[in-house]
């Protein structure tokens, strides 16, 4: 049984990968066992992935995009490789979020009713805005995007199984999953470490009137409230979904009772993905991923981004200019070219020099790719150019590590400058062959388009000439001037901005 204390899966198929080159092994960091592991994709060639997506009763903040952004990486980085990749991420627009204590609250209720609206109008609204946010950030769409709305019947199948199987119990129209139970035949907890005992002591309190038979248990399906805005029929009754039950249920009918990655924020490792493997088990009898993978969390200047830190703010305000943290608006590729710097796993600050580091840095990447295009060609290399391609291989098959992977492409960029000032020569193939890699890696794998218009890089430094220039003409009272650079700015496409800490521009 794979969910068992002595096994995690049933099948092992040892299949090697053929990776393009490359003579490396990818190697994956699997939540479930804590250690990195060699990957072996159930099907030679194929890799299923699963991510759990964005909850529609908001726009993604960043600390989303974030997550987001990683598993794109990770998603593009598999391609490279020359798998052939069925990428399904949801999208949860069925109001059933429950938090850690086991209390239920339907947000998409509750944002639809604060504005007035049916709970599909706040759905497709920031499913819009979410698809921009896609387009912005430079994402590749995922093979399927599957929603929990259009999955109802496969939700309440999975429920059946599992009630069927003896792991879940019907309460007064609701539906739990029987953890006590559970736990007599599999490891509740194998995947977060939790343990039950230490989940009563946090919890005892806030179930005592539940009417749970166990404190740990969780809803499959919960009878439906007067007051509900989305309500489905059932065997139970009418009700709606718990939220865990969509993603078992979109996963495996897309991917199969067992595929290889299932990934998502490290907030969702417990209840959200502990719960999932509890329902694969307790109606397929397996653990529903072969890896399990979690992106860390976003800081904002040293702090958890959070509304009550004053450090929250959306992922278009950085793009345009609006977020009050910020002085001036961010490309989205120096924004994600500075995600990249920090590992997946690992958590990452964001504060305006980072940003205007990052700015800096991506500039000198494109000045060097432009510079491949230039350099001239010699009968001889003075570095060993394939040894530095491996690395950048080297670097993402060590857990898609894109930090060791931006450091090995600056030491080519240092040889591409090197090249170009006549201290270093490179042979033709070896420049198709490091041109080629570069923009790969880059546009590619980072997925970081290059800086163009406003966002240029160099035109960031001629803006801040310019400013200061104004900035001058202001402090001498010189206000012709100073209106003069405004309004050319401004036919220009360039708006200024004056505030009491200064001016930027947009």
């Amino acid at each position: 049984m794979c969910c068992s204390n002595k096994s995690i899966f049933v099948c092992k198929q040892h299949i090697s990968i053929k990776m393009n080159h490359s003579t490396g092994q990818l190697k994956v960091y699997n939540s479930l066992s804590g250690t990195k592991e060699e990957f072996k994709p159930i099907k030679d060639g194929f890799v299923g992935m699963y991510v759990c997506g964005p909850t529609l009763y908001s726009e993604p903040h960043m600390g989303n995009m974030r997550t987001f952004i990683n598993f794109d990486t990770i998603y593009r980085y598999l391609l490279k490789l020359g798998y052939k990749v069925k990428y399904v991420r949801n999208i949860t627009d069925a109001g059933h979020i429950t938090n850690s204590a086991g209390i239920s609250e339907d947000n998409i209720g509750k944002a639809a009713k604060l504005e007035q609206v049916q709970p599909l109008e706040i759905v497709y609204k920031f499913n819009t805005k979410f698809q921009e946010l896609q387009r912005v950030y430079n994402m590749l769409p995922p093979s399927i995007e599957p929603t929990a709305t259009g999955h109802i019947q496969e939700q309440i199948e999975i429920i059946e199984k599992i009630i069927e199987n003896g792991f879940a119990y019907v309460k007064n129209g609701s539906v739990y999953f029987d953890v006590r139970k559970y736990s007599q035949k599999y490891n509740y907890g194998i995947l977060s470490g939790r343990k039950i005992d230490e989940l009563e002591q946090e919890t005892r309190e806030l179930n005592a009137q539940d009417e749970k038979e166990f404190f740990a248990d969780f809803a499959l399906w919960k009878k439906a409230n007067p007051d509900d805005m989305q309500i489905w029929r059932s065997p139970w009754g009418d009700g709606n979904p718990g939220w865990h039950i969509e993603c078992t249920a979109m996963s495996t009918k897309y991917l199969g009772d067992q595929f290889d990655i299932h990934g998502g924020g490290m907030d969702l490792k417990f209840p959200h993905h502990e719960d999932e493997i509890a329902q694969n088990c307790g109606s397929l009898g397996c653990n529903p991923a072969r890896y399990w993978m979690h992106a860390n969390m976003l800081n904002v200047n040293g702090q958890k981004m959070s509304k009550s830190f004053g450090n929250y703010f959306l992922p278009l305000e950085i793009v345009e200019g609006t977020a009050e943290l910020f002085d001036k608006p961010y490309s989205p590729g120096v924004i994600r070219f500075l995600m990249m710097q920090s590992h997946y796993r690992s958590t990452m600050d964001m504060t305006p020099k980072s940003l205007d580091d990052a700015e800096k840095a991506y500039g000198r990447f494109m000045d060097a790719i432009d510079l491949l295009e230039k350099v001239q060609a010699s009968k001889e290399s003075t570095y060993d150019v394939s040894a530095m391609v491996d690395g950048f291989y080297d670097a993402m098959n060590d857990d898609f590590n894109a930090p060791m992977l931006i450091a090995n492409l600056f030491e080519a960029v240092k040889y591409i400058n090197s090249v170009n000032d006549g201290k270093a020569m490179i042979t033709k193939d070896d420049l198709e062959l490091l041109s080629r890699e570069m923009k790969s890696f880059v546009f590619d794998v980072l997925g970081i388009a290059p800086l163009t218009g406003g966002d240029d890089s160099k035109l960031n430094g001629v803006m801040d000439l310019v400013l200061d220039l104004r900035q001058k003409a202001r402090s001498e009272k010189d206000w012709g001037t100073s209106d003069q650079i405004r309004d050319g700015l401004a036919a220009a496409g360039i708006v200024v901005k004056d505030s009491k800490d200064g001016s930027n521009w947009n």
